[in-house]
């Protein structure tokens, strides 16, 4: 293997068996380094056993056939994610193979089952090389892996695995002080049990000829002269705070702080069985959501949003959402109309056509990505680009991005799906791509030479890997945004804050041995009690009522429909109610869910709504030949003695919750008469 004298640099303390972290930007072969250290750990290593963990399913067959191939004939190498049954017997698996590349939840998982096929320890591996590692800190999976090790090492445990960490934009963790994003890099360090933090320093200028930085530009457009759609989209929700008659409800439509008060009022109104408040906060974040499409992409897609809605809640017979669904019929005519009307169009979708044309004049050789912030904006983009007349007649080949999580407001993509627009943008039968953030980090995808940033405002990480994606030679890196507006500074903030960083590494870089060892030391001390105090908390929080005492009803019509002593957990994740006569209180709609995913004991079954109102509720799951209805918590209103509350996810319920029991529950249903 041929390396880069930048990369031999970053690997040197790897290759004396030392812990450390690679700091190489986006596209400069951080992996292919990795790569290299791996083969050789196996070469001079009795028993080496690698662990390679990324955090988003794609990466895991990404690194097993670019990156990874290479080692193929020397060792052996299996790629496990979340739809492959090896993941199921992932002791033999581990026994059986070289290297092991997976999703960094597998791997926990494995360290916590109690299954004997599926349990290991870190003791088992002799590596640990973590892609993106500046994940590792707060709650993210990478960093429940590394307290577990952590906690190992400070009872002096031996034999514990060397951890390679991988990145191109550590952060500052929020810190806007040097002391801050200096404490963030030796927090990070700490949780990586990192010796050193590696980056191009003897050999920089090899590594800036072979990484070119793209040119940046900010197109900015102004704001609509006129939005007399959007003015139009405030009057009613005006008209429906009105009848909600409460006094200081809030008055910042079309922004992001409405939203996080709509969505708290909306709680507070199902906690307290206040029906009519909460449908209306319902309504009032949709009409929001229409507003910031309308802002972000053109007036017909926020229109559109709105119309798909009111489809949806066509059948409903209370008299606040009849109130609701009149009030859109009575303005839809006059929104239609205006949404048709260019002369009142987005600004920003100019600015996006004249980038657009300029980049793709040149038949055949631009290559570009437009990142957005939703699924819906990116889709609603590809639309707009069908739908323009003078981006028709250029050779723009186009498709969409996005994530394969679950969204009801607009279809996800299945991993397969990603794959094949990856391959298709990589071979050149694509060249734009609308994408989310799914393709700021780690993905595999070629040079472009245009990067647009549409409207976007996120941080200094978030940013560096979407430039980093324009690595062609001159290329451009453009944010599209309004003038003066949140993204600009927000933009211009995350340059000092790279700058901040870089500062902070070169600060930890240059600390004497001793100080930071020390450093470390006591970052991984204080980290492993304030885990250990929280999950006394936790645990001391699950037994402050009686499951009995619990009364779980449904969020939209109020209906008490079982008891905390009904719920169960199967393999400690999937809250289950036990109850036969819960058949009563809901019903299945047709068709089974379709997850991605493959589980060892159950399958999905059909979505479950409310009998009395139809609000969704969960689904079925087929476990081991039978059906237990899966609840999701959100769904409902919790009731203790306590309070009435809603949450967002069932850890946080003050009572306990035990295991299902198998051959209990099929022997309790034996004398049923359902």
């Amino acid at each position: 293997m041929e390396l880069r004298d930048y990369q031999w640099e970053v690997i040197t303390p790897a290759l004396g068996g030392e812990n450390s972290i690679i700091w190489l930007p986006t596209g400069a072969g951080k992996t292919r380094a990795a790569v290299y250290v791996c083969k050789r750990h196996l070469e001079t290593r009795q028993r080496g056993k690698v662990a390679v963990l990324v955090n988003k399913v794609h990466l895991v067959d990404q690194h097993a056939k670019k990156e990874f191939h290479v080692l193929q004939d020397a060792f052996r190498i299996t790629a496990i994610s979340g739809d492959n049954e090896q993941k199921f017997f992932f002791a033999w698996v581990v026994k059986q193979n070289d290297i092991v590349i997976c999703t960094a939840q597998i791997l926990q998982n494995a360290l916590v089952s109690k299954e004997e096929d599926m349990h290991v320890e870190l003791t088992d591996f002799s590596l640990l090389v973590i892609d993106e590692c500046h994940h590792t800190q707060k709650d993210a999976i990478y960093n429940k892996i590394m307290l577990n090790y952590l906690q190992h090492k400070l009872r002096g445990r031996q034999n514990l695995p060397q951890i390679l960490g991988l990145t191109a934009s550590p952060g500052t963790g929020g810190a806007t002080s040097f002391e801050g994003a200096v404490e963030h890099i030796l927090q990070i360090c700490a949780n990586l049990d990192t010796a050193k933090i590696m980056s191009a320093q003897e050999h920089l200028h090899h590594l800036q000829t072979q990484v070119p930085q793209p040119r940046k530009q900010y197109s900015l457009c102004q704001e609509r002269a006129q939005d007399p759609f959007g003015e139009q989209l405030k009057k009613i929700m005006d008209q429906i705070q009105q009848y909600m008659g409460s006094p200081g409800l809030p008055q910042d439509f079309g922004t992001q702080i409405y939203e996080q008060r709509i969505v708290e009022l909306e709680k507070k109104a199902a906690e307290t069985f206040c029906r009519k408040r909460r449908v209306c906060a319902l309504h009032l974040r949709k009409y929001n959501d229409a507003l910031l499409i309308n802002d972000t992409v053109r007036m017909i897609d926020a229109f559109q949003c709105l119309r798909e809605f009111y489809l949806l809640e066509r059948d409903m017979k209370d008299p606040t959402e009849r109130f609701l669904a009149t009030t859109f019929e009575e303005n839809r005519t006059c929104l239609l109309e205006l949404a048709r009307n260019q002369q009142y169009e987005n600004p920003r979708l100019s600015k996006l056509e004249e980038i657009l044309q300029e980049q793709f004049q040149s038949l055949g050789t631009s290559r570009g990505i437009v990142f957005t912030r939703t699924r819906q904006s990116a889709h609603s983009l590809h639309s707009w680009l069908k739908d323009t007349a003078s981006l028709r007649g250029l050779d723009i080949r186009a498709a969409v991005l996005t994530g394969a999580g679950y969204s009801n407001q607009t279809k996800h993509m299945t991993q397969n799906e990603q794959q094949d627009v990856i391959e298709l943008f990589r071979k050149g039968d694509l060249n734009l791509l609308f994408s989310t953030s799914v393709a700021e980090e780690g993905l595999d995808i070629p040079e472009c030479n245009i990067v647009v940033r549409y409207g976007l405002m996120t941080n200094e990480i978030a940013m560096m890997q979407a430039r980093g994606r324009a690595r062609a030679e001159n290329s451009v890196y453009s944010i599209l945004a309004k003038a003066s507006s949140r993204e600009v500074s927000r933009e211009l903030l995350n340059e000092d804050l790279i700058e901040l960083m870089v500062r902070a590494i070169r600060k930890v870089q240059d600390m004497p041995e001793r100080e930071y060892r020390l450093k470390i030391t006591e970052l991984q001390r204080n980290a492993v009690v304030s885990w250990k105090l929280k999950e006394a908390k936790n645990s001391e929080r699950r037994q402050l009522h009686d499951p009995g005492t619990a009364c779980l009803y449904c969020v939209n019509c109020n209906m008490a429909v079982c008891h905390g002593s009904d719920i169960r957990t199967v393999e400690g994740m999937h809250h289950v109610n036990i109850n036969p006569l819960f058949r009563l209180y809901y019903r299945v709609t047709p068709g089974k869910v379709e997850l991605e995913r493959s589980f060892k004991d159950w399958e999905p079954g059909c979505r479950i709504v409310c009998n009395e109102c139809s609000q969704d509720w969960g689904m079925e799951m087929i476990y081991q030949g039978v059906k237990l209805p899966i609840l999701c918590i959100k769904n409902f209103v919790v009731e203790t003695p306590a309070e009435k509350r809603k949450y967002k996810k069932w850890s946080s319920v003050t009572f306990s919750i035990e295991e299902f029991d198998y051959l209990e529950y099929c022997s309790s249903i034996e004398d049923q008469p359902f």
